[in-house]
């Protein structure tokens, strides 16, 4: 994971570089997570890649050298209670936000994966497959992917009859199995019409 994008903006004189990321827009159920991270400047941790690339082991690993050497970590968490009222796409923005105005100090820049971040005060840039591309970015996709297992982990313990811990609320024969005979719990997405539980049902099955 190269640091081309973080240089083009420390050439320009900006050292507050903030990278964001979510985790969990696809889930049935669950929160979505947003992570933002701040390093200082030069700094590159080995190992560090999109956290959909990454083995379980290997971005608990990665968390805690990040944990360590950033500057600031921020994190959103939005619930599935607001996803269901707002949308997931909106939901993801705020966690971005919420996630990004918790850095000490505040960035000069933030570089946000995806196309659909946006600030009114703070400078940002936004950039398509950005955990894939940019260090920064990447660092926060493990950090957001990490909080929002644990999360689910959590929510195991109150559901353990859905399988939350292993799928982590995403669309799985087991999930749909689970529904099937069980309907929705507290924490599934209400959102998600029954319809396409119907179909992607049909899709497994075909």
């Amino acid at each position: 994971m190269t640091l081309d994008i973080e240089r083009h903006y420390w050439n320009q004189g900006l050292t507050r570089i903030a990278g964001v990321d979510e985790a969990g827009r696809g889930p049935l159920a669950g929160p979505v997570v947003a992570a933002a991270v701040m390093f200082p400047e030069g700094l590159s941790i080995e190992g560090v890649d999109d956290s959909k690339k990454l083995p379980e082991k290997k971005r608990e690993q990665l968390l805690t050298v990040i944990e360590r050497k950033a500057v600031s970590i921020g994190v959103g968490v939005v619930d599935h209670e607001t996803i269901d009222k707002v949308n997931i796409l909106q939901a993801s923005i705020l966690a971005m936000r919420i996630a990004v105005e918790k850095l000490v100090p505040m960035p000069e820049i933030v570089l946000a994966d995806g196309n659909s971040f946006n600030h009114d005060t703070l400078k940002f840039e936004n950039l398509i497959d950005g955990d894939a591309r940019c260090f920064s970015i990447a660092a926060a996709s493990i950090v957001a992917k990490v909080t929002r297992d644990k999360l689910m982990e959590e929510y195991d313990k109150l559901y353990p009859q859905y399988g939350f811990a292993r799928h982590k609320g995403y669309c799985t024969r087991e999930h749909l199995e689970a529904i099937k005979h069980l309907g929705f719990c507290d924490i599934h997405r209400k959102s998600f019409k029954l319809e396409s539980l119907h179909q992607l049902e049909l899709e497994f099955n075909s």
